[in-house]
């Protein structure tokens, strides 16, 4: 009987744990009441606690967007500040929802793995600052120098890839944060740092020091960073996904939140009224209420708006659109169809 019993306990806790591990993301956050998202947080532009202990950036809106999309509300969300380290390991175990922490989509942080990227939300490239006492000017004057690089980021690889490409070698001194990084360049550990380009330009002017450095004219690499979600929750995955993609439509068609309810009184196009909400479909394909895309527009904005509140002209980085225009303005910024 003992036994039994002992069976009986066993089997109704594994099926209280598959019960829990089977839950959609979705409805996890629904149960919570807010989105938690993985950011960086010390990444001026993209994720970062201000002075005044308020969250922004352009991975601070995305996240924003979601809990826009999938609880009407944009303000339930909670920001959880992560290593480049430790991102996939805390995601994949469940610690927080989303990652949106200006990270690069790669095949094999994917394929095989329990992470999925999903969209990129910025194009960038991997770029070299240098002392401008130094008087380098090209990427290949950095060879047998010391270069600080962050630790589990995809710099390491390709950094070691362009000098082995044309015989020369760098030596890389690795850290474990992009904190300890930069703290370890400015004390004269390394000639130069590498990072994406955008993110060394943001370090650099919030450091108050940029006049003293240059960054090299050499970009190396293609850095399509965006959110990543767990393997094996397609619904979610999809959510995110087009929740980006929301707002790049909303560019296109320039839907702001000062536009949105005119539009709204006054839509007669078919697409702009499914965009809206206004005739059903892309809800349910969702598996929200049906004025989600709305909700992410009429509380957080376009891309584009975010893209110029955050990291471009209206922004102390100042960024030009380039490869991040919309693709009918020279860039890759591009929604697939909504219908």
């Amino acid at each position: 009987m003992q036994r039994f019993l002992c069976v009986v306990v066993v089997g109704v806790a594994l099926l209280a744990s598959l019960s829990a591990w089977a839950q959609s993301t979705l409805e996890t956050v629904k149960q919570r009441g807010k989105v938690v998202c993985g950011v960086d947080g010390t990444l001026p532009g993209f994720s970062f606690l201000n002075a005044v202990k308020e969250w922004e950036g352009l991975d601070v809106e995305l996240c924003r967007a979601i809990a826009a999309a999938t609880l009407g509300d944009a303000a339930k969300v909670q920001f959880v500040s992560v290593t480049e380290a430790e991102r996939f390991a805390k995601l994949a175990a469940g610690e927080f929802d989303v990652l949106t922490r200006n990270t690069t989509g790669t095949l094999q942080r994917t394929a095989g793995t329990k992470v999925r990227f999903v969209v990129a939300n910025y194009y960038d490239g991997q770029a070299f600052v240098v002392p401008k006492k130094l008087k380098i000017d090209q990427l290949a004057g950095l060879r047998g120098a010391n270069v600080c690089v962050t630790k589990g980021t995809t710099h390491e690889f390709n950094m070691d890839a362009w000098f082995r490409a044309r015989r020369l070698s760098v030596v890389p001194i690795g850290f474990a944060s992009d904190d300890a990084m930069y703290s370890g360049f400015f004390a004269d550990r390394c000639v130069g740092v590498t990072a994406d380009s955008t993110a060394l330009a943001a370090t650099f002017v919030r450091s108050g020091k940029a006049a003293d450095y240059m960054m090299l004219p050499d970009i190396i690499s293609k850095e399509p960073l965006g959110p990543y979600v767990r393997d094996g929750d397609s619904q979610w995955f999809e959510i995110v996904r087009w929740t980006h993609y929301a707002m790049v439509e909303a560019e296109e068609r320039d839907i702001s939140p000062k536009s949105i309810e005119a539009l709204r009184r006054e839509a007669h196009d078919p697409h702009l009224r499914l965009f809206l909400g206004l005739d059903p479909g892309n809800g349910k394909a969702l598996g929200l209420s049906e004025d989600w895309a709305y909700n992410v527009v009429s509380q957080v904005g376009n891309y584009g708006e975010i893209y110029e509140k955050n990291v471009g002209m209206g922004s102390a980085l100042k960024f030009a659109r380039g490869v991040n225009a919309l693709w009918s303005k020279g860039g890759l910024m591009y929604a697939l169809p909504l219908h």
